[in-house]
Formats: structure tokens, sequence, C-alpha cells
């Protein structure tokens, strides 16, 4: 066996079968596996990891997306906040960065259960009032020290994985406000299919989030584009910006600001 076939958080060689399978469980633990991070991960070829992919989705254990792969039944695993949290840390701070831009003095603000959303309440400076609406536990942990925002709770029943409250009675509020801006958080985005998560409880609280707001933003790192999902959350067009980081593929970028909403790379 050679030394394109070791693992090196495992310092150990793997066969081409226990390499597969580390990479499954990668991508029920992460929801989704990249080519160039595999490669790198198992130091092997884009072309071994893609091989790897394609015998995985002939196994209908994976499914190909845009640069690489999920879960075959995705929607039925979904990880905790500190697992999303840990994916793609430094780009998250850019995205949560840049998007401080876009909120402005005095306003008020939705912010969702996403990690990328919640890395935005750490960021809202202490100079600053606003008042944030949000259904994230961790987003009012944050804001708790923050005496210049304003916090009002959503309420509704505890989704555990995401420290999130989810179901009509957050919706129900959401229909009674009129708010600036609204943050979301996606599981996936494509030009074709829109904003995405296979998470049916999530929907319809993001949706009365947007419908709420006069402007909306979301903000997306590199590892969503492509990826398509069950449930859809809004279509490219009804939202005013999409945040994203440097890493994003630049087809897919075009693709869905050719339909409206301004990019920006963080």
């Amino acid at each position: 066996m050679t030394t394109d076939d070791a693992d090196p958080e495992a310092g150990v060689s793997l066969s081409r079968y226990e390499r597969q399978e580390r990479i499954l469980d990668l991508a029920m633990a992460e929801s989704r596996v990249d080519v160039g991070d595999l490669a790198v991960r198992f130091r092997v070829t884009t072309e071994t990891i893609r091989r790897d992919l394609a015998t995985l989705q002939e196994r209908r254990r994976l499914r190909r997306v845009h640069g690489g792969a999920v879960p075959w039944q995705r929607w039925r695993y979904e990880p905790s906040l500190t697992v999303r949290g840990s994916q793609h840390p430094d780009e998250k701070y850019r995205i949560a960065k840049r998007a401080l831009d876009e909120v402005a003095d005095e306003e008020s603000v939705i912010i969702d259960s996403g990690s990328t959303a919640a890395q935005l309440a750490g960021l809202l400076p202490h100079d600053r009032r606003l008042t944030v609406v949000t259904n994230s536990i961790p987003v009012v942990q944050v804001l708790a020290s923050n005496e210049s925002v304003e916090v009002i709770m959503l309420g509704g029943a505890l989704k555990k994985a995401t420290l999130a409250l989810v179901d009509p009675t957050g919706v129900a509020e959401l229909s009674t406000m009129s708010v600036d801006l609204a943050v979301l958080g996606s599981d996936g985005v494509s030009s074709t299919r829109g904003f995405t998560t296979p998470h049916r409880d999530e929907v319809e609280i993001k949706r009365a989030m947007l419908a709420a707001a006069r402007r909306a933003i979301v903000l997306v790192d590199h590892s969503k584009f492509g990826s398509d999902y069950l449930h859809r959350i809004a279509t490219i067009d009804e939202v005013d910006a999409v945040v994203t980081d440097s890493l994003a593929p630049e087809d897919e970028v075009a693709a869905v600001q050719a339909l409206g909403p301004m990019v920006i790379r963080a």
C-alpha cells in the first residue's frame, strides 16, 4: 500500500474500503464533504476521491453535489450546533464580520438560529442601539451582556440539536412584526432551487422571518453552494443580498447574482 492511502489524523494506512467508510462517517457528522478537503485529509489525489464518491453514490450512501457529496438520506440527520460551528470557522467569522456592515444603528434585526448568524450576534458592537428578534438561545445568551441591544425572544418548542425554538408560536408572533432586516442561514443554495434545507420544522419560521422584514440577507459559506435540499426556504430573488466567502464557486455565484441579489464576498 502506498503512502497515498495514509490518513494523517489516524496515522495508519487505509484500504480503499476503509477510506470510503471514513468519508461516509465525515459526511454524516458534517452533513457535507468536499473533494479538495478529503484529498488533503487522506493524502490522495482529487481523482481518487471522486472515484470514492462515485462508488459511495452507486452504493446509495452519498449523493454527489457540486464539489463534494452529502449523505444519501441527509434529511434524517441533523448535526448539532457545536458540529455546525466547527465547520469552516474562519470563513464563517469573515462572513459574519462582513454582514455587520449591513446592520445600521437603531435598526430592528431578525437573527435566525444558524451558526454563522450566532457569530454575527457576537460581533454586534456595544455602542450601536438595536432591537434583535431571534428564536436562537445561543444568540440570546451572546446578547445578554450587550446593554445597547434590546432582545426579543420568539416562543415555541425547543429543538435540542440547534437550541432553537421552532413551531407555530414563533410564526404567529412574527406575523405581527415589521422589522428592518432579516439575517438568515441556509443549508443549501442553488440558482435553480434557491435556498433550501432538509429540516421541515425550520422552513415555516424562516419564511415568517423573511416575510416580516423589509430587507433580507442570507449568510452561507462556500460549501453550501450547489447543494439542493428537500424543503425550499426562499427563491433567490426573494432576498436582497447573499454574504459568502472567497472560496464560493464562481459559476454558482454568477448564476445567483444574475437572479437579482447582490453577492458579497468576505
